[in-house]
């Protein structure tokens, strides 16, 4: 290629659109739920429309209650408040994780146990999960990873043979299943984020999910700042008081309208989820067999809710050269979580390095492919030609 045509080709592949990891996909009627939320005049939490959010995922789940949050990470704080969860308890949480699922254990005083991952679905490792529980253990947290269930037949088993409560995080896996059942109604508590980067969406915001009738009285007063508030709304009281430890986690009822007209849209949302998640596992079949990259895992009883595409790269050097390949062709694909026992705080905690191989060695390896509710297939094809032509 002569001088002026690379110039010409270096050109044409800047010029190309920059291609996101994520964008946050509006589907029809937030801005008219919004607006009437202002109308009514009731801007602040639980009003009108943060009680249809809450009905709809009761009804939906079959739950004893749904309660919005401002963040997932509020929902978790919530829930370890209700276990009681003091100096000296410990948690068992996935190492492969956000940090929420730990810290919100940690704030009470709790010592989280790591626990490692299955090589297939990256889920908690269940066949490892006895020999963590202690007289000390309080409480367990699987994580559905990418909104592929874990085995909660056996985690639910053990947590039960020890009368520890299972707390589902299930940030990423809203009305994906597990033998036909919801992810997020295993648990005697579960916790749901609707972050800008989730499935469903309000900018920031979360939802405690109550599977146990005996926690819902108590998780209505921890959250509007330990007051009876709620009971006085409902006319159960006269007056509300302070009667409990608690905190402000109710978000506005403005970004309650915005997640309505989402959760309304679930069908179609998650038709168009599956839609990009299939393309990509159909047509990166044969580039990852050739190179020895592995796709994401469902197993035959699960329903994923398609909430992202990874690879899993041979090496820490071919993920990192991926990213960078992509990177120059405008396209932002990412890697996920550093394993919570090796980060400075986990170390602290008494996290050590080899404590969970499968969770260190899929850290240095696995990449995030753009994935979001519009991605256009012209769009989706640039990323899959691209990383077609990734080699070594």
């Amino acid at each position: 290629m002569s001088k002026p045509e690379a110039n010409a080709a270096s050109h044409d592949a800047s010029a190309e659109s920059r291609i996101p990891f994520n964008r946050p996909s509006m589907v029809g009627n937030e801005a008219v739920y919004m607006m009437d939320a202002v109308r009514l005049g009731h801007a602040a939490g639980d009003g009108a429309y943060t009680r249809k959010c809450r009905m709809l995922l009761e009804e939906a789940l079959s739950l004893s209650a749904a309660l919005l949050t401002t963040s997932c990470t509020h929902a978790l704080e919530l829930a370890a408040i209700l276990l009681n969860i003091s100096p000296g308890d410990e948690v068992i949480v996935p190492s492969f994780t956000f940090v929420s699922t730990a810290n919100a254990f940690v704030l009470r005083g709790a010592k989280p146990v790591f626990a490692d991952i299955r090589e297939d679905t990256l889920n908690m490792d269940e066949t490892a999960l006895e020999a963590l529980v202690t007289a000390n253990t309080r409480a367990v947290v699987p994580v559905h990873y990418a909104g592929i269930g874990c085995e909660m037949d056996e985690i639910c088993r053990i947590a039960a043979a020890h009368s520890v409560p299972v707390v589902e995080d299930n940030a990423h896996g809203l009305f994906g299943k597990y033998r036909g059942r919801y992810l997020g109604t295993f648990g005697e508590l579960a916790t749901l984020s609707f972050h800008e980067t989730k499935n469903f969406s309000c900018g920031e915001g979360g939802a405690l999910l109550i599977n146990d009738q005996q926690y819902v009285n108590r998780a209505e007063i921890v959250r509007e700042k330990g007051t009876n508030r709620s009971a006085f709304f409902r006319g159960a009281v006269d007056k509300y008081t302070w009667v409990d430890i608690g905190s402000s986690y109710p978000p506005s009822d403005i970004l309650a309208a915005y997640l309505l007209a989402q959760l309304e849209a679930r069908d179609a949302v998650l038709a168009a989820r599956r839609r990009v998640w299939e393309t990509y596992h159909e047509q990166l079949s044969s580039w990852a067999k050739a190179f020895g990259a592995k796709q994401p895992t469902v197993p035959a009883h699960c329903e994923s809710s398609y909430h992202m595409y990874h690879l899993v790269l041979p090496t820490a050097r071919d993920r990192d050269a991926l990213i960078e390949h992509l990177r120059r062709r405008n396209i932002l694909a990412v890697f996920h979580y550093v394993p919570l026992h090796l980060s400075p705080m986990g170390l602290q905690l008494g996290g050590q390095p080899g404590q969970c191989p499968v969770a260190e060695s899929i850290s240095e390896r696995l990449v995030r492919l753009p994935f979001f509710n519009s991605l256009l297939y012209h769009d989706q094809m640039r990323v899959i030609d691209a990383v077609v032509s990734f080699s070594r």
